[in-house]
């Protein structure tokens, strides 16, 4: 029998997705000196979680023994371990961006690729993939966006073939490692899969989803007639100027490097991931304040601006006209100004602001003022603006978030909702192999749409899946099943079905305001490449498990 906190629990449950999904401002009025001020108070994927916890706590449908449970974790899935993994391999990815590793391969791939529209599609794509599937997709996503809207805005072309295949090939890349994604995480803790087997798995559904992706993207694309052949000329882009940062570009390979290949040759001895990645990551932040500080003193950053021994800016006289085209990373000297410091007349930058580190984009760079002394955060940007610029562009939105459904569906395995879907589920596949491939593949992808982006539907479906008691050919089969959909998931009908897609729509909408990416637009685009790659994948993943276990 389902009991009256187990239906309120469920409801709740749901009604936090729908907003995930679908944000709300709620009004509300608060006194404030005399008066009544409204206050607009966000429902969304921050809050909506949190929120519907807090109610199930106040109608006793969960306690502090759920709460702990979905913090620390049961069977095997430790919360805590996947965000520390995550969070130390994403602070070595993006500082490694910072670098300008990402911008020089895009500007390495431009010139190759020549005036061949078709061939720079194709190539784009392939090396967003090799990116993706080394460093994750959040940080490609994050720079890749911001250069694709700045090549297809001189080059004059439509930028939503471009932009929809480098979401879609960083989403797919994600699945070859166990650290591209926070979902492969789960699944390697949640169905006990070693991180070295989980690659040696997926590796063959990835190949076969890229390729068919990419296939799938060209063809649209092409015959919609928003993939041209010839390209406008364009001047060759400097590759090494990109790289502002060799040196901290080789340390931030070899560390990231060496972390993934420790982290997976220790996995056969059942040791704790985030005890591998979190000593690398606090070397690289160890390494990141060193060489700042030894550029800083030592005057070898790379450019400087124009301020005076007391602090004050000098006032440049110049404007800006493409915020990607920007001169190498500059940053504070202790100088006297002179008519040397000052950039090169011709050269943009943003009015009435000047950048102290060469991020492209407005979401990551450091202003200052032109008057007055500098403040100490403006100090602390001068000097060690690695992590100055680093620290903005990790998820910390994950954190709330994940323990959020780690928590509601603890709540759910408790008021006995997860053992009446893995009844459902066993009724349906009735174990079999074959059945629960397609079975957990379909739902994966249909879940990370309804259920509060891809994390929450794998934390379910792993839950799920252990309640079912799946033989051991079938449990393998679900995991990769559901590595495979977790991933491709995100290529899907909404933004929300990642976190990676709320990211890559802000960055779009922050820098096109007038040209946003509506929801119909990215669903329609979707579909196709999500149908093909769903119907490949899960049909490699039967093929591979036929092979070892029949």
């Amino acid at each position: 029998m389902v009991s009256g906190f187990a239906i309120a629990t469920i409801v709740v449950f749901i009604l936090s997705i729908i907003f995930v999904i679908r944000p709300v401002h709620v009004h509300i009025r608060l006194p404030f000196r005399h008066e009544k001020k409204i206050v607009r108070f966000p429902i969304d994927l921050l809050t909506a979680p949190i929120t519907a916890i807090a109610i199930l706590w106040a109608a006793q449908c969960l306690g502090a023994s759920t709460i702990r449970a979905g913090i620390v974790g049961t069977d095997g899935v430790k919360p805590y371990n996947i965000l520390i993994l995550f969070f130390s391999l994403a602070y070595m990815s993006i500082t490694l961006d910072i670098t300008g590793v990402l911008k020089a391969a895009a500007y390495w791939v431009s010139n190759k690729s020549g005036q061949n529209g078709w061939m720079l599609f194709i190539n784009f794509y392939i090396m967003v993939t090799l990116l993706s599937a080394v460093l994750g997709n959040d940080p490609v996503i994050l720079s890749g966006t911001i250069f694709l809207l700045y090549y297809t805005d001189i080059a004059k072309l439509d930028e939503l073939p471009w932009l929809m295949s480098e979401f879609a090939a960083a989403n797919t890349a994600s699945m070859v490692l166990f650290v591209g994604n926070p979902t492969n995480v789960v699944i390697c803790e949640g169905f006990l899969v070693q991180n070295a087997a989980f690659t040696a798995y997926t590796i063959l559904p990835f190949l076969g989803c890229s390729v068919t992706c990419l296939i799938a993207l060209f063809v649209q694309f092409r015959m919609s007639g928003k993939l041209v052949k010839e390209l406008p000329k364009t001047e060759r882009y400097d590759v090494r100027q990109a790289l502002t940062d060799p040196v901290g570009a080789w340390v931030g390979s070899v560390l990231l490097g060496g972390c993934l290949i420790v982290a997976l040759v220790v996995s056969f001895v059942r040791v704790d991931v985030w005890k591998i990645t979190l000593p690398f990551a606090a070397a690289k932040f160890f390494f990141d304040i060193a060489w700042d500080h030894y550029r800083y003193v030592n005057d070898k950053m790379p450019g400087s601006l124009p301020i005076s021994r007391d602090g004050t800016l000098y006032e440049p006289p110049y404007t800006v006209n493409n915020p990607m085209d920007l001169p190498p990373p500059s940053y504070p000297s202790t100088r006297t100004p002179t008519d040397d410091t000052i950039v090169e007349s011709g050269a943009p930058v943003i009015p009435d602001v000047v950048l102290l580190r060469g991020i492209p984009g407005p979401h990551h760079q450091v202003l200052i003022s032109h008057e007055g002394p500098l403040t100490w955060q403006q100090k602390i940007a001068n000097h060690f603006p690695t992590l100055y610029n680093a620290f903005p562009r990790l998820p910390f939105a994950l954190v709330p978030f994940a323990f959020s459904q780690f928590i509601l569906i603890e709540a759910l395995t408790r008021q006995g909702w997860i053992d009446i879907f893995a009844r459902w589920f066993i009724i349906a596949t009735d174990r079999e192999m074959f059945a629960v491939i397609w079975l957990m593949g379909v739902l994966g992808v249909i879940l990370c749409n309804i259920s509060g982006t891809n994390i929450g539907a794998t934390i379910l479906l792993t839950k799920v899946a252990r309640a079912a008691r799946l033989p051991g050919p079938s449990d393998r089969a679900a995991a990769i099943a559901l590595a495979v959909a977790s991933n491709i998931g995100a290529v899907s009908f909404v933004f929300s079905a990642s976190l990676a897609g709320l990211l890559w729509k802000q960055i779009i909408n922050d820098q096109k305001p007038n040209n946003k990416i509506t929801q119909w637009t990215f669903t329609k685009w979707n579909v196709f490449p999500l149908f093909v790659m769903t119907s490949i994948g899960l049909g490699v993943v039967s093929a591979e498990m036929a092979v070892l276990y029949h």
